[in-house]
């Protein structure tokens, strides 16, 4: 059992509901080894509460910590797995619980790596997917596929803590993967670079990207790699500057 990169896994909750559900998903943590909990914005929140529903659990709830965005709950992540029962054509690669679990891992040896579940009635919306490197979908008969969330937390937990028993695939690079937050820095600044050069035609920013996205997920830069290419772009921005065009900002509807 690897321990170490269970340690790494942490579970993010978007925009809860339900104080039970919260408890459910402590317990189902506590039941597989995990032991990182991050709120974004709950509806209900009482640790006492929480601990009378799921018995000794004062470890979790001592390190749970509560985020205003869920930018701020993902900033320091390597990798993010999004919990959707929703396809759409373009974003993050699908995967399931079982085929991801490994893969998770492998990169949690190196840095956080997060679970991250919607709210109950809704799910993820697509701009919350986008923040992330897969989709995860749990295998369900499609004609009742909602799980409760403490469900869904505690199936995609056993997979980990299955895969934690075997062996793990070996990493390509040996470099950290940049965070959340730096990949984010990166994506705002591209964005207002191609809007600078005028590179979007009508109604194709948000497909473009989107895809921009999906593909620099999939790629996995390293910390001096992102680096780079917000360079590149700033630097864009900075030639526009020098020969008098100050660089538009995106529409508000973008």
């Amino acid at each position: 059992m690897s321990n170490r990169q269970l340690a790494n896994v942490v579970v993010v909750l978007q925009h809860p509901r339900k104080l039970v559900n919260i408890a459910g998903a402590v317990r189902a943590m506590k039941n597989m080894g995990l032991h990182q909990l991050r709120l974004v914005q709950p509806a209900e929140y009482n640790p006492y509460e929480i601990e009378g529903i799921a018995h000794r659990s004062a470890d979790v709830l001592a390190r749970t910590a509560l985020y205003d965005t869920l930018d701020a709950a993902l900033a320091d992540a390597i990798y993010v797995v999004g919990t959707t029962a929703r396809l759409r054509e373009a974003g993050p690669p699908v995967v399931t619980p079982r085929g991801v679990a490994p893969e998770l891992l492998a990169y949690a040896a190196t840095g956080p790596v997060a679970l991250l579940f919607g709210p109950e009635d809704n799910g993820l919306s697509n701009d919350e997917l986008d923040r992330c490197h897969a989709r995860l979908v749990i295998p369900t008969d499609p004609t009742y596929p909602s799980l409760n969330l403490a469900q869904a937390v505690l199936l995609v937990a056993y997979e980990l803590r299955m895969a934690a028993d075997g062996p793990l695939p070996a990493r390509n690079s040996t470099a950290r993967p940049a965070e959340v937050a730096q990949l984010e820095e990166l994506f705002g600044t591209i964005e207002r670079a191609l809007w600078g050069v005028e590179f979007f035609k009508a109604h194709q920013a948000a497909g473009i990207l989107r895809t921009l996205r999906s593909l620099t997920h999939r790629a996995m830069p390293s910390v001096r790699e992102a680096g780079l290419l917000k360079a590149m772009a700033m630097e864009t921005l900075n030639f526009l500057r020098r020969r008098g065009i100050e660089p538009g900002a995106p529409p508000d509807s973008m």
